[in-house]
């Protein structure tokens, strides 16, 4: 079957066979310098003059061999890069013209003209000066970081910034590390490499490319390119002291995230386990069949170049229909289980999981239902990053087959604004005023008042309390819905100018029917299976510490499924937290019975021999772990740690050093290494880790300002608190009033 594609390759071959000779001579006429070349300012001559032209102007605000600070970004010969050597996107849409229109919907292409962002990031400006954006733009205007257009003054033409995150910009990075904050290092854009694969700079012909093929490839792309450690330079980053005048603070963490999930398959320690690996790119950049034409498709098909996520106001503010509706159906593909798991009557004992036996409601009954949601399809928390001004929250609501709603959490109020009592998995982040920073003011931040986000494969209870009146008209429907919109109104009011209404998007929800009376068995079959139902019930129960149920429920799952050895091992770590170590260990020992050499019950089983003080038999289970998952950040920690108990800085020093080629941020491996480096007599690099931990331990007195801020807003406090219960919403009783949400 011929497909649209076709024509483009015969024209390649007609190109090839008919220029091949003279397309040759070009590329060495670009390389040894015509009249071409005179006018590049790719060139290298070209470019260390205008770096040197720069630098007279530029203000070093970070130190005179800094010029990229606060972002880590760096080019590759530490010199400025023109701006004019960067080709337009649209020159590469000649050729990728598929790629060219889904970039262009993309929120990489719309990286820096956004308005929300503008505004966000001109208050950094008007605050601290433009050299502290430096910081932002790393990553979200790397053309203006190495063009040197950062600085007072700047006379750099900034055409750029309608491009944002450009093809020339993510094509010519040369390698990356997983510290983020913009940890990559760019060289100048080249499309082609010559016949002994040196870059060849600037644009050439589109004829000129596609009669070298493999030349362009070599030029563009790398294999590492494919992998999550190269969106880590971005998708992760930090708030240094550089910019906050404070202290080292983790602001985002999406590929730590993701290198700890299921979907990576390098940890032994998450509660399910998938069957293959997955890395960003298996989800933001699927391959899709081919709408438009592209020279980069195989077989019919193009890797994703929409780098899909959850960007709606994106979508809706520049008109972007195709990207809204992925982007709403990408929300929606599984990402949450939603269950009404249990129903409590007049505090008594929790019947659960709803659905599976018999219970009565009555007129008069005090009901508390406990909703338990999973995030099951991403492979970071939700919502992701440090992203106070997202808003994600739960939605409930009670009401009876006449209309009336007996409760109703969540709803949106009639100035755009959330419920503040609403569940949202969000965080608050507090100022040194003890006051939230509700413009995204994060070079300001002191501490998160707290963290509701939930993490990649754990679970979530939120519970609702309400009334059953006298005259309700069974039965009564009872309702939870996980919504998403991109900004809370507040900060977007203030992006905007003026209130901009936002789409919001239902991501989940599930629907239980209560009949006053009794109420038989009765199978949805939206629920998951009884076990694990369970399962993600105790896993809500152990994250909110509440260690006597989360055993509870644990201990349902292996009862229902006996030859479950993780079941035994839920059960084992929720003793472990309640620092129950006789019992962990019986449930450990069983579950290696069943799974012998099971990596996740021997980390475990290390934790508590150690705890009882058998160091040897916790170092031989670690590393029987490793062994298994040498990317185990939990894992190697542990070991080092137990191999500095024993005094084996040498064995100690190995441990921690790969833990750093995992994550450079752990901090407890600063701490170690500070010491075993300084009894090693590595004065040096001693004193860099003790640096290190210094700056990025925590600050003891920062706890002050979140709780001078809970104390000013009862009406979130409660969100704080990992066990509580929403009871305290108003009836409505107007027929019909319903959920905001869309």
């Amino acid at each position: 079957m011929k497909t649209k594609l076709h024509p483009q390759r015969v024209a390649r071959i007609l190109i090839g066979t008919l220029l091949g000779g003279a397309v040759g001579c070009g590329i060495m006429a670009l390389r040894t310098g015509g009249a071409h070349a005179e006018y590049n300012p790719a060139t290298p001559s070209q470019r260390q003059a205008y770096s040197q032209s720069v630098t007279q102007h530029y203000n070093y605000r970070f130190g005179a061999d800094q010029p990229f600070l606060p972002s880590f970004a760096t080019t590759d010969t530490g010199e400025f890069i023109n701006a004019k050597a960067f080709p337009a996107a649209k020159y590469c849409g000649h050729c990728h013209q598929e790629a060219h229109t889904e970039w262009r919907q993309s929120a990489h292409a719309n990286s820096f003209r956004a308005p929300w962002y503008v505004k966000n990031v001109n208050l950094l400006t008007t605050e601290k000066g433009i050299a502290f954006t430096r910081h932002c733009e790393g990553c979200h205007n790397p053309t203006a970081l190495v063009s040197g257009a950062l600085t007072e003054g700047s006379t750099v033409d900034r055409k750029f910034d309608e491009d944002g995150i450009t093809c020339s910009v993510c094509h010519s990075i040369q390698k990356v590390d997983t510290r983020g904050t913009g940890s990559y290092v760019l060289a100048q854009p080249a499309v082609l490499v010559d016949e002994k694969g040196q870059p060849i700079y600037g644009e050439v012909s589109d004829k000129e490319i596609l009669s070298h093929l493999d030349r362009h490839s070599k030029a563009v792309m790398k294999d590492f390119y494919k992998s999550s450690e190269y969106c880590s330079a971005c998708h992760k980053a930090a708030l240094p002291q550089q910019l906050n005048d404070y202290k080292w603070q983790r602001a985002i963490f999406l590929y730590d995230e993701w290198q700890l999930s299921s979907f990576a398959k390098q940890s032994p320690l998450p509660f399910y386990v998938k069957d293959q690996v997955s890395t960003c790119q298996t989800c933001h950049m699927p391959r899709e069949a081919l709408v438009g034409y592209d020279y980069g498709a195989k077989d019919g098909k193009l890797a994703s170049h929409r780098w899909l996520g959850a960007n709606t106001v994106m979508s809706k503010f520049y008109n972007y229909d195709t990207q809204m509706e992925k982007t709403i159906a990408f929300l929606r593909a599984g990402v949450f289980n939603v269950d009404i798991f249990g129903l409590e009557k007049n505090g008594g004992n929790v019947l659960a999981p709803l659905g599976t036996q018999d219970f009565t409601v009555a007129a008069g009954d005090k009901l508390t239902v406990s909703v338990v949601i999973q995030n099951k399809g991403i492979a970071h928390s939700h919502v992701p990053e440090q992203r106070d001004m997202y808003e994600s929250w739960v939605e409930f609501e009670a009401r009876d087959t006449a209309g009336h709603i007996l409760t109703h959490s969540g709803a949106i109020q009639p100035d755009g604004e959330l419920d503040p009592r609403a569940h949202s998995f969000t965080n608050r982040l507090i100022n040194a005023k003890g006051e939230l920073n509700a413009l995204h003011q994060v070079w300001n931040t002191r501490i998160a008042a707290y963290n509701n986000t939930i993490s990649s494969g754990r679970s979530q209870i939120v519970r609702y309390q309400f009334k059953v009146p006298a005259d309700a008209r069974s039965p009564i429907s009872v309702t939870a819905r996980v919504n998403y919109r991109r900004f809370d109104q507040h900060f977007m009011d203030f992006a905007m100018d003026k209130h901009y209404e936002m789409p919001i998007v239902e991501m989940s929800a599930r629907t239980r029917t209560l009949v006053l009376g009794n109420n038989p068995p009765a199978v949805d079959p939206q629920d998951n299976q009884a076990w694990m139902r369970w399962n993600n019930y105790g896993i809500a129960m152990l994250d909110a510490q509440q260690y006597a149920e989360s055993v509870h429920a644990f201990e349902r799952v292996a009862q229902m499924r006996p030859d479950y050895a993780d079941a035994l091992t839920n059960i084992a770590i929720a003793n472990f937290q309640w620092q129950r170590y006789d019992a962990s260990r019986a449930s450990l020992n069983k579950a290696l019975a069943l799974s012998p050499h099971n990596a996740r019950a021997l980390y475990y089983l290390a934790l508590v021999e150690r705890n009882q003080g058998q160091l040897d038999n916790a170092i031989a289970d670690l590393r029987e772990v490793i062994v298994q998952f040498p990317r185990s950040r939990d894992a190697l920690r542990e070991l080092g740690f137990s191999l500095y108990q024993q005094h084996k800085y040498d064995e100690a020093r190995v441990e921690y050093e790969a833990l750093q080629s995992v994550d450079p941020d752990d901090l407890a491996a600063h701490y170690i290494l500070s010491i075993v480096y300084r009894r090693l007599g590595m004065k040096e690099q001693a004193s860099r880790e003790a640096a290190a931990f210094s700056d990025q331990k925590d600050d003891p007195t920062a706890g002050t300002y979140a709780l001078e801020f809970l104390r000013k807003h009862n009406e979130i406090a409660s969100e704080s608190v990992l066990w509580h219960t929403h009871s305290d919403f108003a009836p409505e009783s107007t027929p019909g009033s319903g959920s905001a949400a869309q």
